[in-house]
């Protein structure tokens, strides 16, 4: 079958196309915006890629197309495939249909941290020799490549609580019809499609009402808004997992090392061992227990996982060290929400101590650059020992109200190449500098490993 992918170099879509091609279709898709690393990812697996949403493209009368959710009515191609009768669907629904319906899915939703849980938990089930398939949002470092079809049972899928499509408002993750759930925290986000928190609870209680009697909901005790997400109704086992100290009942972290990069792990006040990792911060403490729980739900021993997670390599843009120049650390962060920002920034304090972290933040989320997180930001941003914030033109606030709540720490930028040139005046041997964006930043990593290679 010829499968067309529309918004083919989105992380979602794309791993759609790898999933696709490994089960022997032939791909290939449209995008806008057409580069590296994800345009590399899918060329490397003989996928033929096209430069915007051109009806001409459809010339070779694909066999199925594929719709991302950044397409909408009145875009030409839309109403050629509607005209001309073109058998089309969602991803997600796709994805079900041709991938998940005959299998065991561990879903991994939440706020924040689906990609890493999601990465560790497939890390573990690939370690315990299940070769699990998987679809994440990002690339982990422990397989080079965010999609795989793998094996059944298994699949890992990271569930997002986006729209799904055009002509489909319902989250994603309602498609996938998981076995294994894990509720990793919520708040409000994605202000552009949802209008308050009660508004994507629903979203989530949908998502609870598709679990099987017989599966597992593994959810963080640490995050109320879950809770009122289950007293909805929920017709399946929970467990539970916390950082709190005082939590008895469920699975635990005790004896944490200040930068998360060890602790002790307890199941109903019974301690199952010790994990010491690579990895940094509470909020990853947090996912490792949701990971181990899953994979014990699948039939992984506890103390298998905890010997996966110790060789655990990370994701690329999460936290991850792109160059270490004279002294000088340089971090790709994908944190864009004031919780994520706070959590990383505090794990990599706790790493560092004394030294100086400094920050470069682009505001580049639609919930962002509406202003939704416009009281909250400068908070989240206190272990930072300098902050550079880049204001684009069409966001519709201004971020000097950050700047101001911050005092002397923090300067706000119109251009990255001036953000660039102000850090060469100040960095110093022993700085932690982190890039915190969720998408190119301008280029603004290479220019900085530039700037470092010329000190």
């Amino acid at each position: 079958m010829h499968i067309h992918i529309l918004g083919i170099c989105g992380t979602f879509m794309g791993g759609i196309a790898l999933l696709a091609r490994q089960a022997g279709h032939e791909v290939s898709g449209s995008d806008q915006n057409v580069y590296p690393p994800m345009s590399t990812q899918l060329e490397e697996q003989g996928i033929s890629l096209m430069e915007g949403y051109d009806p001409a493209h459809l010339d070779n009368r694909p066999d199925m197309v594929v719709i991302g959710n950044v397409m909408s009515r009145g875009n030409p191609v839309i109403e050629l495939i509607l005209n001309r009768g073109i058998p089309c669907t969602s991803g997600p629904q796709w994805l079900y249909e041709y991938v998940l319906k005959d299998r065991w899915v561990l879903a991994v939703a939440g706020t924040h941290g689906k990609t890493t849980t999601s990465s560790m938990l497939a890390w573990i089930l690939e370690y315990a020799g299940m070769n699990p398939g998987y679809l994440i949002g990002g690339v982990p470092d422990n397989f080079g490549i965010s999609a795989r079809f793998g094996d059944e049972p298994f699949f890992v899928i990271e569930a997002d609580e986006y729209d799904t499509a055009f002509f489909d408002k319902r989250s994603k993750f309602i498609h996938y019809h998981p076995r294994t759930l894990v509720a990793n925290n919520l708040e409000f986000d994605h202000a552009d499609i949802f209008t308050d928190l009660a508004d994507i609870q629903r979203q989530f209680h949908y998502l609870v009402r598709t679990i099987p009697g017989e599966g597992l909901i593994i959810c963080n005790r640490d995050s109320p808004a879950l809770d009122t997400v289950l007293e909805q109704g929920c017709w399946t086992p929970v467990e539970k997992f916390s950082c709190a100290a005082d939590s008895a009942e469920g699975w635990n972290a005790r004896n944490m090392r200040a930068d998360g990069s060890s602790f002790d792990l307890y199941l109903d006040n019974y301690q199952q061992g010790r994990l010491e990792w690579a990895q940094l911060g509470q909020h990853n403490i947090s996912n490792a227990m949701a990971a181990i729980a899953a994979a014990r739900h699948a039939g992984v021993p506890t103390r298998v996982s905890l010997e996966a997670l110790s060789g655990f390599k990370g994701v690329k843009r999460r936290l991850e060290l792109r160059a270490d120049i004279k002294g000088i650390r340089l971090y790709d962060d994908f944190a864009h929400h004031p919780t994520a920002i706070e959590t990383t920034l505090a794990g990599l304090r706790g790493h560092v101590g004394d030294k100086r972290i400094c920050v470069l933040l682009e505001p580049r989320s639609n919930t962002m650059r509406m202003g939704i997180h416009e009281n909250t930001l400068a908070n989240s941003l206190r272990e930072a020992d300098t902050v550079s914030l880049y204001q684009p033109g069409e966001m519709a606030w201004n971020l000097s109200s950050v700047t101001n709540e911050l005092g002397d720490k923090a300067k706000l930028f119109a251009s990255v190449d001036d953000m660039v040139d102000d850090l060469k005046k100040q960095a110093r041997q022993g700085d932690s500098i982190v890039v915190m964006s969720n998408g190119g930043f301008g280029g603004i990593h290479g220019k900085l490993e530039k700037m470092l290679q010329l000190l």
